[in-house]
């Protein structure tokens, strides 16, 4: 059967976490993730060696990302990086850093868009 990729936006992982709970409850979903992302690369800070030596800018020990020299310098200016925020919700530039993504079958697809906006999804 033919399948339905849905992606979506939320402002917080419980919004996320809802939306996907009720579309499991009315139909089968194939496939689904939840995830934070933000703009830069990498997985974040790694506490476990944070003097390896191999620092080649603030954006990359304290966003994890691999940064050239002029994007790390753009980067340690965010305030993900500087220590002026937490880099959590509302550091993106409408707040909303949460991506809920599913596969569904393609009958499913407009219902589970649907539950997606009933919860706050964009």
């Amino acid at each position: 059967m033919p399948e339905k990729p849905i992606i979506v936006y939320f402002n917080s992982p419980d919004q996320a976490n809802k939306a996907l709970e009720k579309m499991k409850n009315e139909f089968e979903v194939i496939e689904s993730g939840i995830d934070r992302f933000d703009g830069y690369p990498g997985e974040g800070y790694n506490p476990s060696n944070p003097l390896s030596g191999d620092i080649p800018s603030l954006g990359s020990l304290t966003l994890g990302g691999n940064f050239d020299t002029d994007s790390g310098i753009l980067a340690a200016a965010s305030t993900s990086a500087s220590g002026y925020s937490s880099g959590g919700p509302g550091n993106m530039v409408s707040g909303v850093d949460i991506i809920l993504t599913a596969i569904v079958q393609e009958e499913n697809g407009d219902r589970a868009m649907e539950i997606a906006h009933e919860c706050g999804a964009l």
